[in-house]
């Protein structure tokens, strides 16, 4: 059988496309052709200093690209290669892969699946030059985009410190639009005392104009402790507050976002969100039906109100109770999962099991919910049943059996749910029977359709 070798001539690629067809490139034709996307030839980097070698492996690492030629990508890993050899069947492989298969007793080329009569491998120095080329340039203009935003993330912080008027308010808009595509853009307003700088704008006298652009910026930071503690300032909660209720629909969603977020540190103190107005704020973004995008971050905020127990009361108070149970049936599964743990939050205190009972859509919608969505949502509706029925058994349990309680029960006591799960529903099961004969609860149980 001839012998086939790869070509070895400087400046010429062959066969590395992995399409078998021989296809011959050299430097000028890749770049001519796209196959380096446009990039020029040449190893040099652009901004680097002379004779400044990068790692190809550290670049690939962080340019993290969603695009790659296919040329650069090994076909047994498909990921971009950093040291490329050629077979005798003119494929070529990241030199690490190709290796491994052979340990592994192949000696076949993993791309046409021929036999080799040469089982040596060959560097491809003109596509290592090539990849080389591609990523150094493509890494150069990344750097260079990362030393402009930070450039002009720092001037737009000095300019905060003089300006006032709409001059602030374009300022700010500018910054918001940076920090919301650069991570780079975040890292350098906290890294430059931005956040102190921002945060500062916010008080008693600021503009509702400057107010949600500043919250828009500072909801997307990394806040340290310090940080947060200086935004629970009263008056900074009150103008999150007051904008809350009567700025638009993507500041009110910032405002819960970000005070949600301060509400992680420890010296968060419960009289911050204390507040009758900030709850009505809440409920009216999570029952606005016109902006659905509001609903998670506004029950991701109640969830976090709900842990403290000083604020449970309140929140019942405003009503909360009647409209999240109305609620239910149009929630998506994240969203709805959070109501229910809020409810059931709610109905350990005695006036929460009394909204609940006097709800008249909260034993349907929660016979429905059970077995249905997850059983994380099952076990919180299963426990708001038992606090309702518990509350008024004669006139709650005939209610839940009626809505089909007993049948859904026994799915629960059949399934492979948590034994917990399967207790409580075996307790009320028995709660619910004790307002009928035998015969009478059997049929209520439906027990024929619950087997089918």
């Amino acid at each position: 059988m001839p012998m086939f070798q790869p070509s070895k001539r400087d400046g010429v690629v062959s066969g590395f496309d992995g399409s078998g067809d021989g296809q011959v490139l050299d430097l000028d034709t890749a770049v001519k052709d796209g196959v380096l996307g446009g990039v020029g030839g040449g190893g040099g980097v652009v901004g680097a200093g002379v004779g400044e070698k990068l790692d190809l492996k550290k670049m690939i690492e962080e340019l993290d690209l969603p695009e790659i030629p296919s040329v650069f990508i090994c076909p047994i890993s498909l990921e971009p290669m950093q040291d490329p050899v050629t077979l005798c069947t003119g494929q070529t492989y990241e030199r690490s892969n190709i290796l491994k298969w052979f340990n592994l007793g192949h000696y076949t080329c993993p791309t046409t699946m021929q036999e080799l009569w040469d089982d040596s491998v060959t560097p491809n120095r003109t596509l290592y030059h090539l990849i080389y080329t591609w990523f150094s340039q493509k890494y150069s203009l990344m750097k260079k985009r990362s030393e402009d935003v930070q450039g002009r993330v720092t001037e737009l912080l000095e300019t905060l410190k003089k300006v006032k008027g709409q001059a602030r308010i374009q300022a700010l808009k500018e910054l918001k639009q940076v920090v919301a595509a650069h991570a780079t853009a975040r890292k350098t307003v906290v890294d430059e005392g931005g956040v102190a700088v921002i945060s500062s704008l916010l008080g008693p006298f600021t503009s509702h104009a400057v107010g949600s652009e500043a919250i828009g910026i500072l909801v997307n930071l990394e806040l340290d402790s310090e940080s947060k503690t200086n935004l629970m300032q009263p008056t900074k909660i009150s103008l999150m507050v007051d904008m809350l209720n009567e700025g638009s629909v993507e500041t009110k969603i910032n405002c819960t976002r970000l005070m949600d977020k301060l509400m992680e540190e420890k010296e968060f103190r419960s009289e911050s969100i204390s507040s009758h107005r900030l709850l009505v704020g809440v409920m009216r973004l999570v029952k606005d039906k016109r902006h659905s995008n509001g609903i998670l971050p506004g029950l991701s905020f109640l969830r976090s109100i709900c842990l403290l127990k000083q604020v449970r009361s309140l929140i019942v108070s405003i009503g909360a109770v009647s409209q999240l149970v109305e609620l239910l049936p149009s929630l998506e599964p994240d969203c709805l999962e959070l109501a229910l743990f809020i409810l059931d939050t709610l109905s350990s205190l005695p006036e929460g099991k009394v909204a609940l009972k006097d709800c008249a859509n909260t034993i349907p919608n929660m016979v429905r919910l059970l077995m249905r969505v997850s059983e994380s949502c099952t076990q919180y509706a299963l426990s708001i049943l038992w606090s309702v029925c518990k509350l008024a058994p004669e006139e709650c349990s005939s209610v839940a059996v009626e809505a089909g309680l007993a049948a859904k029960l026994l799915l629960v006591i059949q399934s492979g749910c948590n034994p917990v799960l399967k207790q409580r529903s075996a307790e009320l099961l028995k709660l619910c029977s004790l307002n009928y004969t035998d015969t009478i609860f059997i049929s209520k149980c439906k027990l024929t359709r619950t087997i089918q």
